[in-house]
């Protein structure tokens, strides 16, 4: 049974079957020129991204504005005048790898940087579901991804919602999050039942409502020892463990 899933695509396909996490996951495709077009003028900011890949590498941002638009990969912005300059430059970037292009989602934003968040959920050695850890992802000053590896810093839940919602509402919003992790894995088995633990990457948007922009099927357990709670850490990878532990023997 296949444990580890590469492609972003294949996985927000098995997504969009379930109705209820539809609604969650932005507006995807994939990248063509046609495509590209028709995202541009639906959305003012599009992410276009590697089928395959982590750590956020291979992440383009394009802004449509009011004269052109803006490309952004790495810490440097380009502008171009007209989709035809914007979409030649963006392939011989991207060349014949294949790509999707999603829907932006205008993010939360910690100290003037955006952030987003990790869910982390992860087969028991009891064969059942469990939402271990979230923690926030926030991102570096000159760059469109929040990844820890590049470049991201790490914070609490709590730290970063503490200026959106109260001690209630944050701990309500908490709950859903697990719940909205633990919808995701039970889907994702459905169509791969050899996943023991997935990390579920959120966007929040400004009315507050959670966006999964993507799920990662092998992800770092230890982003989550730079929490405060050191029990949090030791449960992931004791999970972590035993899985991996069970994998090698056969």
């Amino acid at each position: 049974m296949q444990r580890f899933v590469r492609s972003k695509w294949a996985k927000t396909v098995a997504l969009r079957r379930n109705p209820t996490l539809s609604k969650y996951i932005p507006e995807t495709r994939k990248l063509t020129e046609e495509n590209l077009r028709q995202w541009l003028r639906r959305y003012k900011t599009v992410y276009v991204k590697p089928f395959y890949g982590t750590w956020g590498k291979g992440v383009i941002r394009i802004d449509r504005l009011d004269y052109g638009y803006r490309f952004q990969t790495g810490t440097v912005p380009r502008n171009f005048p007209y989709f035809s300059i914007l979409y030649a430059h963006l392939r011989s970037v991207v060349k014949s790898k294949p790509y999707l292009v999603q829907q932006g989602i205008d993010l939360l934003k910690y100290n003037g940087r955006r952030f987003d968040l990790r869910v982390m959920v992860q087969k028991t050695p009891w064969r059942t579901w469990e939402a271990t850890g979230i923690i926030g992802r926030v991102a570096h000053p000159r760059k469109i991804v929040t990844n820890f590896h590049n470049g991201g810093q790490l914070k609490a839940l709590s730290t970063l919602m503490r200026s959106y919602m109260n001690a209630a509402e944050l701990a309500r919003f908490r709950l859903r999050l697990k719940r909205l992790g633990l919808r995701t894995a039970l889907q994702l088995e459905r169509r791969y039942p050899g996943i023991k633990e997935i990390g579920v990457d959120v966007a929040v948007d400004g009315n507050l409502k959670p966006w999964i922009l993507e799920v990662n099927t092998n992800p770092d357990p230890t982003i989550f020892k730079y929490l405060k709670n050191k029990r949090i850490y030791a449960k992931i990878r004791r999970y972590d463990l035993y899985y991996k532990r069970k994998t090698r023997k056969r």
